[in-house]
């Protein structure tokens, strides 16, 4: 009886140590595994992968939306108001008053977008409306021939069907992701050239399947200004 008690015993010792040295080995591997993220800047910044979901509330209505043909952009309006590719765009209306900017007036058309009636044209959507000052970038195009040319080389912009890895595969997204992280606002409703229009709006997880074209752009990620102080 003393033996089998003994073994007994003996086989509960061992099993329990077993779960001690197997919990033990457990929890040292979850903590090599985890990387902690380092966040030690006080700017807080938007991952580019966030930005795609920005207008993800309306997609139901870009995909109900039927296609105005007679007031549609085209790739070549949408490049000609750039000074070159990758440029913010000009602003080509006349602007009431030059010291209001941002949410008093551009958002106004421009966060949103639809058609105004004063210029027979759809607005379109920004795809970064927290940055208010407009006009920090955005010029008003009042003449073309102040400037003379010079050897200001342009890149050559995109060209649509030329950008897939295979003639099915999706496009590759050949422009920068920095303040073009929100894909819907440049290529879904009425306002997007007919062109880039995505036919699947609803799909709003854009960059699962669309890629960086690192050949020609590379991603610098986001840029942050240094302070003095850092430099």
């Amino acid at each position: 009886m003393r033996k089998r008690l003994g073994i007994i015993s003996l086989f509960i010792i061992l099993l329990i140590a077993f779960i001690v040295v197997w919990n033990f080995s457990y929890q040292t591997g979850q903590e090599e595994a985890y990387i902690p993220i380092e966040d030690n800047s006080t700017i807080k910044a938007i991952p580019s992968e966030a930005g795609a979901f920005r207008r993800s509330e309306y997609v139901l209505d870009y995909t109900n939306m039927p296609v105005d043909k007679n007031h549609q952009r085209t790739l070549n309006t949408y490049y000609k108001n750039r000074a070159y590719h990758g440029a913010p765009p000009s602003i080509p209306h006349p602007v009431k008053e030059e010291m209001v900017v941002g949410e008093n007036t551009c958002l106004q058309c421009h966060e949103n977008g639809g058609f105004t009636e004063k210029f027979k044209a759809y607005a379109p959507v920004t795809p970064h409306p927290e940055m208010v000052n407009c006009r920090q970038c955005h010029v008003v195009e009042k003449t073309n021939g102040t400037f003379k040319p010079f050897e200001f080389r342009k890149i050559n912009a995109p060209k649509v069907g030329v950008n897939n890895a295979l003639v099915s595969s999706p496009p590759i997204m050949p422009h920068q992701l920095q303040m073009h992280e929100n894909c819907l606002s440049c290529h879904a409703g009425p306002s997007a050239p007919k062109e880039i229009r995505v036919s699947h709006p609803e799909r709003v997880n854009c960059r699962q399947c669309h890629v960086l074209n690192n050949k020609e752009t590379t991603d610098i990620g986001i840029f942050i200004k240094k302070l003095k102080d850092e430099n």
